[in-house]
């Protein structure tokens, strides 16, 4: 069945309940590969809230984008599966580490990108803490591969971030683990692409893929260890493409490029010289 683009842009859901703990915001930390080194204190203020010395257990800012599972405006019925295109987060604050929250999600645009093209949808999460004051705004792109010629708008889409022409002030390599994807789908997608060799190889794939959101993390965790020293209010906003999988295991290679607090990132697979994540951009306070 087509896109009812009306039925769509009209698609709305506010006021959604959530709660986490602290169990939450360590869990996400270790699915992301922080803690691999149980002697480094930075990472360890991460993942480990009991200490001799007490100190406010740290939260990863793009906890945010699980903090609220699934909190999509509603079923988009869709004709194939919605695979995540790009992620954009802005921070209003550092996140606690454990919160009742509510969360506002509204469809903002539908994109119609030709019958043999797809189609892309976005739509805005609204992140709020128990006295309605904002923690996070949270901006989706899915894109459809097999629902596209529904006859809607093909222009309009914002234009990516684009990195310095110059070579990457940084390059961070950071390993993934075999059992990764594993660990990270513990923090809410529970996809079976994920965790299932037979469905992953239903989907095209020679095995199991990490989650794109779990390699979103990564980059984040990349730039909180290179120009924020662990700081998680030093966060404005994180936002990044998804162009291929990681297959768990690989390493990913995050080149950044520093321009006063904007830093561009891409990321791609060392194992394969494969891009991974495109146009990524953070913005540090």
């Amino acid at each position: 069945m087509a896109i009812n683009y009306e039925q769509l842009m009209a698609m709305k859901r506010l006021g959604q309940k959530y709660s986490y703990r602290d169990r939450d915001v360590m869990l996400y930390a270790l699915g992301i590969g922080m803690g691999a080194d149980p002697l480094d204190e930075k990472e360890l203020a991460f993942v480990n809230e009991a200490t001799v010395t007490a100190r406010p257990l740290k939260v990863v800012p793009t906890f945010a984008s699980v903090a609220a599972g699934f909190s999509e405006p509603g079923e988009f019925n869709l004709n194939s599966i919605a695979l995540d295109g790009e992620r954009d987060i802005t921070f209003h604050s550092t996140l606690p580490p454990a919160a009742d929250i509510t969360a506002d999600s509204s469809v903002t645009a539908v994109y119609d990108k030709g019958k043999d093209k797809g189609a892309v949808i976005r739509f805005r999460t609204v992140l709020k803490g128990s006295h309605g004051e904002p923690l996070a705004t949270m901006v989706t792109s899915y894109f459809a591969r097999g629902d596209g010629g529904f006859g809607g708008p093909s222009d309009g889409q914002p234009k990516p971030h684009q990195r310095p022409s110059r070579a990457p002030d940084q390059i961070l390599n950071i390993p993934t683990r075999a059992d990764q994807g594993l660990i990270y789908r513990l923090c809410g997608d529970r996809h079976p692409l994920h965790s299932d060799p037979e469905s992953a190889r239903q989907f095209g794939f020679p095995r199991l893929i990490l989650h794109g959101m779990c390699t979103y993390g990564i980059t984040c965790r990349g730039i909180l260890q290179t120009y924020a020293d662990f700081d998680p209010s030093a966060f404005r906003r994180h936002a990044a493409r998804f162009s291929s999988p990681v297959y768990p295991g690989e390493t990913v290679t995050l080149e950044m490029w520093k321009d006063g607090n904007v830093i561009s990132f891409e990321a791609r697979v060392k194992e394969r010289a494969v891009a991974v994540v495109k146009n990524g951009m953070t913005m540090l306070g």
